[in-house]
């Protein structure tokens, strides 16, 4: 058998049998460099069809195959890479070469092990006993005509070039629909939060179904999408919008219009419950949704490494640190919902896996999971999150309810977060306001003596105690108040009443 029928052999059968990719081809089509790094004994594997006749030859072109393996490593970002450096010559060099091949090569300050096997007319046995020490099949080469070189050239070749094109089509499932209809609706809900006041404005946000912690207490549980579509700035609407129109046509053309729905919906869903978990800040915008996107892909890396980080790994990656890194180092960012989306994702990726596979077995797993998961930071968040436990969030919200004059809101808002939690000085004073409006004098004058326990100076509610003392009847009780009152601050409208009440006594 020829040297260059034996060459092709082994590149046909690591091509179509093991799956290997070709690298590169030399013009001259005496060279090869392969990979499968599902083969961890041999990674990348070169073979070289070439007479070599001296040993210091032999050295030369081992250093230069090193060298070579140091850039592949690089290529693909691996920690360390083993080479397979296949000889098939002839003859083998006529001076000392073997302790050449008696052991590895590695040069200094380089991260490549090369294992250097020689097949040559005399020794192609003992050659082939060496290769296959790096293969769980043997590989077996027939001496017989098994075809033509051009034959099994343009077999191996042909069946690389399928490899390629059936790559090219997992990136290229479905064509974006529902990317573009998110980034017309986000923009949309912006210019109409513009035309109510402004985006930036935390009451018209609320209105419009900001994610807002106090509401969702009360059942309000659309406020885990609707944040989604709502941005806060112009800036903060622009990056999103860009990072959307990049991010989610990847995604909308790996997974597919309806899959892609499913994820991006899900990973925002995710991302607000993780927000309303660990933050009681008023949110809103796709970041949870837009690093679901990211969570799809680091699924699609789970499913194809290889081909992940050969193409897109290491970007997806490197992005997806430097946002986290900024939104830790940097206020205002809720990286709670940055997490959520990024898990939810990849939690619904894993449901619904890839177009025309199934994986029964993983899809149940990741549907349990992402079940689970939900449900218990669903009920953490209602039941012992302490997130939702500052009061302040709540006094505003019920502020904004009493200047609508929207009593009844107001009541079952303070009502709803006192009984979960200790309001401060001001969630007692609201909610004995709110009370007066609806006659419950002894209900405000309660709320207002606590709200004074909690903080003696508050003048405003040694006031109002005074006022439903003086309607009382219990004049004494009032002054009293009233006195407490301007102690505090010269009012007014205090100094007036106490005269009033001084008149009655």
């Amino acid at each position: 058998m020829s040297e260059s029928l034996l060459f092709w052999k082994l590149a046909n059968d690591l091509v179509i049998k093991r799956q290997y990719r070709i690298v590169q081809v030399a013009e001259t089509e005496n060279e090869m460099w392969l990979e499968n790094f599902s083969n961890k004994k041999a990674p990348v594997i070169r073979l070289l069809n070439h007479d070599i006749d001296w040993g210091n030859r032999l050295q030369r072109d081992i250093e230069f195959t090193t060298r070579n393996g140091e850039k592949i490593r690089k290529a693909f970002y691996k920690r360390q890479l083993t080479v397979l450096n296949v000889y098939i010559s002839s003859y083998p060099p006529v001076d000392d070469y073997h302790y050449l091949l008696e052991k590895p090569h590695q040069l200094s300050n380089q991260k490549v092990l090369l294992h250097n096997v020689m097949l040559t007319k005399e020794q192609r046995h003992e050659g082939l006993s060496m290769l296959n020490d790096f293969f769980h099949e043997p590989i077996i080469i027939q001496e017989g005509q098994d075809g033509s070189i051009e034959e099994l050239k343009q077999s191996t070749l042909q069946a690389s070039v399928e490899k390629s094109k059936n790559e090219k089509k997992l990136f290229e499932f479905g064509k974006p629909f529902f990317t573009y209809i998110f980034i017309a609706i986000q923009v949309i809900v912006f210019i109409l939060l513009e035309l109510k006041g402004s985006s930036t404005n935390p009451e018209n946000l609320i209105q419009f179904g900001a994610k807002y912690n106090p509401l969702i207490l009360q059942g309000q549980w659309w406020r885990f999408i609707t944040p989604i579509f709502l941005h806060i700035g112009v800036l903060h609407i622009l990056m999103n919008t860009l990072a959307l129109y990049y991010l989610g046509i990847a995604v909308e053309k790996i997974y597919g219009r309806m899959r892609f729905l499913w994820i991006y919906l899900f990973a925002g869903f995710a991302g607000s419950v993780a927000s309303f978990v660990f933050t009681d800040n008023l949110s809103a915008g796709a970041s949870g949704a837009i690093f679901g996107c990211f969570g799809a892909l680091l699924y699609f890396g789970s499913v194809y490494p290889n081909l992940f980080f050969r193409t897109m790994g290491v970007n997806v990656l490197v992005v997806i640190g430097i946002n986290l890194v900024f939104g830790f180092t940097a206020s205002g960012i809720d990286n709670a919902g940055h997490l959520g989306g990024l898990a939810g994702g990849f939690l619904a990726t894993g449901v619904v896996h890839l177009p025309k596979k199934k994986n029964w077995r993983r899809q149940l797993l990741f549907l349990v999971l992402t079940i689970l998961l939900s449900a218990g930071f669903l009920i953490y968040g209602f039941r012992y999150s302490e997130a939702s436990a500052d009061p302040d969030v709540t006094n505003s919200l019920a502020q904004q309810y009493i200047k609508d004059k929207q009593y009844g809101k107001a009541e079952k808002l303070l009502n709803s977060y006192i009984d979960q939690h200790e309001g401060n000085a001001v969630t007692y004073f609201f909610l004995s306001y709110v009370e007066l409006q609806h006659g419950q004098n002894e209900n405000a004058k309660q709320h207002l003596m606590k709200a004074i326990r909690l903080n003696p100076r508050f003048h405003e509610a040694h006031y109002n105690l005074a006022l439903i003392y003086y309607d009382e009847g219990n004049f004494q009780k009032a002054e009293t108040e009233v006195q407490e009152a301007l102690k505090y601050k010269d009012d007014k409208k205090y100094q007036t009443l106490l005269k009033e009440i001084q008149s009655r006594i």
